[in-house]
């Protein structure tokens, strides 16, 4: 009988994985899957400048929607996702979140203008949200019990895998010559991981839940007026009826979908969990982190490009460095924990993350790429130090009951962070760099990326990249201090929190 994502999963039968192989190999595939939609957000950094320079001519402010639109898809929707395969089937969201994905990436490919990019890049942000909770959701029921702390462990270093694939295998495709490719690689990933979830992925029962549409759309809505105002701001004017209506539109729907969610059986996300402060610093930490990580990979492709004149190969290697710590000393983070104390471990993590930042935010054309690389270590100790902490932050706050909803928080915290880094520093960054360009070339070109400088003029390389390295530094050191300050205020926080309760 097929398999219909819309009726209720049959009990497990004998297609589940039982043995050892089998497991593994489950395991393997749903780290697969979770790699894909993960790369997918730090890849399409690397394709900025060729984006940028295509026959699209977008400008700065739809450059930042080409990245974040999948971004802010995937991290509103990512919990509605989960609880869509408890409701739905859980093996059959997945199926349909990668079939969307592939539709996704396939439109994106051929997009003839922004306006279908955009639309292509919001399905692929939907089918990624679909897919990264239920991935995991199909592990727990298919391992034995005795497992499925190991199998958590290696399902969350995906995450971070994710990015370093999709710097890597970005740079690779995109080396090509055309940002096209990347959407192009994507697909056939896609559908080979359709065929093997749909042949080796266990069935779950479903749970009658109810979905909380409306909090998911005002969620996304009012996430997507924020950004509006962030992102327009440069080239509107930050007075303008368009960046004003978009803050106040922002506060007017959070403050009503926050209203729905106190009301409804089963909300989205229940506003009242963020009364524990030990679960609110968390998330906002973990937000931080991202916020700081993701600015700077949008930045570090079109830096290491423009500014260091590497190729968009030696680009997606170049953000490597920073993923050594990770690699190396992620499973020490926890003995470190224990010996110095939470609050100073995620103390430590954020002077390592703002000052990486800020001493990449020094980089010139004549820094020496040993130099820079040596700042993306010191930031990538930061991240090794925060993530394991603050995911366990998040996860002890709540009861093990609640364990879905942290899952769901965290995945819906980094991407949202990832979101507004980019969108930050775009803006600061244009800003700055439209005010560096010599009079001459604002005034007869009023050009506000690089590519449409370097268009309009000519002989005029080096004053267009000396600009832009302006703007990337600015940008740099704006978030290297937002990341020390909300830190700080992480950490205060969480001291309080503790010194509430001994109390």
């Amino acid at each position: 009988m097929p398999f219909n994502v819309l009726t209720r999963d049959r009990p497990p039968t004998s297609r589940e994985p039982a043995s050892p192989v089998a497991h593994r190999g489950l395991l393997a595939v749903m780290c697969a899957c979770v790699v894909l939609v993960v790369g997918m957000v730090a890849a399409i950094n690397l394709a900025v400048p060729m984006l940028a320079a295509s026959a699209l001519h977008p400008s700065a402010s739809t450059l930042v929607w080409i990245v974040d639109t999948y971004v802010i898809f995937f991290a509103c929707l990512v919990i509605p996702g989960g609880a869509a395969g408890d409701r739905f089937g859980r093996k059959g969201v997945l199926l349909a979140g990668l079939g969307l994905f592939a539709v996704g990436v396939l439109l994106s490919a051929l997009a003839p203008n922004v306006a279908v990019l955009l639309v292509s890049r919001a399905i692929t942000g939907v089918g990624a949200a679909a897919v990264l909770p239920n991935t995991l959701a199909v592990l727990l029921h298919a391992v034995p019990v005795e497992r499925k702390d190991p199998t958590i462990a290696v399902w969350a270093s995906m995450t971070g895998i994710g990015g370093v694939v999709g710097n890597v295998g970005g740079g690779a495709v995109l080396s090509g010559g055309s940002w096209r490719w990347l959407f192009v690689a994507a697909l056939p990933i896609a559908l080979v991981l359709v065929a093997l979830v749909g042949r080796i992925a266990p069935v779950s029962p479903r749970h009658d839940r109810a979905l909380d549409l409306p909090g998911a759309v005002l969620f996304v809505v009012a996430s997507v007026a924020l950004l509006l105002g962030i992102v327009q701001g440069p080239e509107s004017g930050w007075g303008s009826p368009v960046v004003i209506g978009g803050f106040v539109c922002a506060a007017v729907l959070f403050a009503v979908w926050t209203v729905v969610e106190l009301k409804v059986e089963h909300p989205l996300l229940d506003p009242r969990l963020f009364r524990v402060p030990g679960l609110r610093s968390a998330c906002l930490g973990m937000t931080t982190v991202f916020f700081g990580m993701f600015a700077l990979f949008y930045v570090n492709a079109s830096f290491l490009q423009y500014g260091m004149g590497f190729s968009v190969l030696r680009t997606g290697l170049g953000i490597i460095p920073l993923t050594i710590p990770i690699i190396l000393g992620a499973r020490h983070v926890g003995r470190l924990s224990q010996r110095i104390g939470i609050d100073a471990t995620i103390a430590l993590a954020f002077v390592f993350v703002g000052g990486g930042l800020l001493g990449l935010s020094m980089s010139d054309a004549h820094t020496s790429y040993l130099v820079y690389a040596a700042w993306l270590v010191v930031t990538g100790i930061g991240v090794t130090l925060a993530l394991p902490t603050l995911s366990g932050a998040i996860a002890g706050s709540l009861p093990h009951a609640q364990a879905g909803v942290g899952a769901g928080l965290q995945a819906t915290t980094r991407e949202f962070g990832s979101a507004l880094g980019v969108a930050v520093i775009s803006t600061v960054l244009t800003a700055r760099f439209v005010a560096a360009l010599p009079l001459d070339i604002r005034t007869a070109h009023d050009p506000h990326t690089v590519a449409q400088a370097l268009a309009t003029t000519s002989g005029r390389t080096n004053d267009v990249v000396t600009a832009f390295i302006s703007g990337a530094e600015t940008g740099l050191r704006t978030v290297g201090v937002t990341v020390l300050v909300l830190g700080a205020l992480v950490v205060l926080q969480s001291l309080l929190s503790r010194r509430g309760r001994a109390h």
